[in-house]
């Protein structure tokens, strides 16, 4: 081959390896995804797919699928971490940084503007009666997106409906997440279906353990709400797998039995805050931030949410395109996914028993679930706004 040929090749080479779009088209596209998005993770995953594989064709299908295994693997929220890796396809650490904020800006200063009027509105009867209507469709709206997550990622296998139901109920009985049995169930898995060498050998080497350091004392610093804050929410981000609303049993233990920031209503508040505005579910972190320390405590718990999740995506996206197909890691990944979903119907249960407190109550959690079957192309944003209706009609009456 001579040198002009040579040429003509690594040029045809270079412009296939161009993305076909600029980044500030994949930004603004996030922007309006996380401005648009309704529906929670499930829903956000797949209109990313639809968009961005399918439609523009700006994303391959095999990176696409990388980044779900990546999101799914690593703890944060999928949504957020799913559209961090796309960021990172082409445009590497300013592609995921820019389209990370770009995907969750929108929704926090939607949350923040609503924690706003609930603290200062909360006690008039319209904004307990558009509450009293909408938690109750949220459950219904979580219950579906719990429904195709199992018949999507669990499957018909065995262990993993194992793992999956045991989830579940040591969600509903301790009513929060225990992080170290979504990272025994990746190991369950993996060691199932994919045994190490040394495993099949017999010679086991010695497990390592590793000691959390203890947090700096609050004593010393000039506002130790906002530390504990931080701290509390870094940790949510850091050791909570699977979607957003894997998060949400994890802040339940916490933010309500054990800091008592909120209360078991304010919290349910949070959970329907974060479903009635688009973006990423876990962007309730903000709202319950700016109950308990204001515009201070919003900020400080949605960035530490979601640096966790930021650092987890970046960082191993370089090797996990290398290494992500070795069947020990995609047995990990679907142990740690099959736990995540269970937790999730866990929570559903969970928050159900606060929200579920009447029979419209229950009428309206039953319609949501109906109306998603029934008719697919219903967007939740509608139900949402049918259900604060309700909400202010029956609400006056019964109370």
């Amino acid at each position: 081959m001579n040198p002009s040929q040579a040429s003509a090749r690594d040029n045809a080479a270079t412009l296939v390896a161009q993305p076909a779009y600029t980044l500030w088209q994949l930004v603004r596209y996030f922007i309006r995804l996380g401005t648009m998005g309704f529906g929670g993770p499930v829903a956000l995953a797949g209109y990313m797919r639809r968009d961005l594989v399918e439609g523009r064709g700006w994303i391959t299908d095999g990176d696409y699928k990388e980044g779900l295994a990546l999101a799914q693997l690593a703890p944060g929220p999928l949504a957020a971490q799913l559209a961090i890796y796309l960021g990172y396809v082409h445009y590497r650490i300013l592609g995921a940084t820019l389209v990370g904020i770009a995907f969750v800006l929108p929704s926090f200063f939607m949350v923040v503007a609503l924690g706003w009027a609930y603290m200062r509105f909360g006690g008039l009867a319209w904004m307990q009666a558009v509450f009293y209507g909408v938690s109750a469709a949220v459950i219904g709206i979580i219950a579906i997106s719990g429904f195709k997550l199992t018949a999507k990622s669990v499957g018909k296998d065995k262990l993993l409906w194992a793992i999956y139901l045991t989830l579940a109920v040591v969600t509903v009985i301790a009513e929060s997440e225990i992080a170290w049995l979504f990272l025994a169930a990746g190991l369950l898995v993996w060691f199932w279906r994919a045994p190490p060498r040394w495993l099949k050998s017999g010679h086991l080497s010695a497990v390592a353990t590793v000691s959390v350091p203890a947090g700096a004392t609050l004593s010393t610093l000039d506002w130790p709400l906002l530390w504990q804050i931080g701290l509390f929410f870094a940790k949510a981000g850091a050791f909570v797998f699977g979607s957003g609303l894997a998060i949400v049993p994890f802040l339940y233990g916490s933010v309500v039995t054990d800091f008592h920031w909120l209360n078991d209503k304010q919290f349910v508040d949070a959970v329907a805050v974060a479903m009635i505005t688009p973006g990423p579910v876990v962007i309730t972190v903000g709202f319950i931030g700016y109950l308990v320390a204001g515009l201070p405590g919003a900020c400080v718990a949605a960035l530490a949410t979601f640096l966790p999740c930021y650092l987890f995506t970046i960082i191993p996206a370089p090797y996990f395109k290398k290494y992500g197909k070795l069947p020990g890691i995609l047995a990990f990944v679907d142990g740690v996914t099959a736990a995540a979903i269970g937790a999730i119907v866990g929570a559903v249960i969970v928050i159900a028993r606060r929200t579920i407190v009447d029979v419209p109550t229950l009428l309206l959690a039953m319609a949501a679930v109906l109306l998603l079957l029934c008719f697919k192309k219903l967007s939740e944003p509608m139900i949402v706004a049918g259900a604060a209706m309700i909400g202010l009609a029956v609400y006056p009456l019964l109370h």
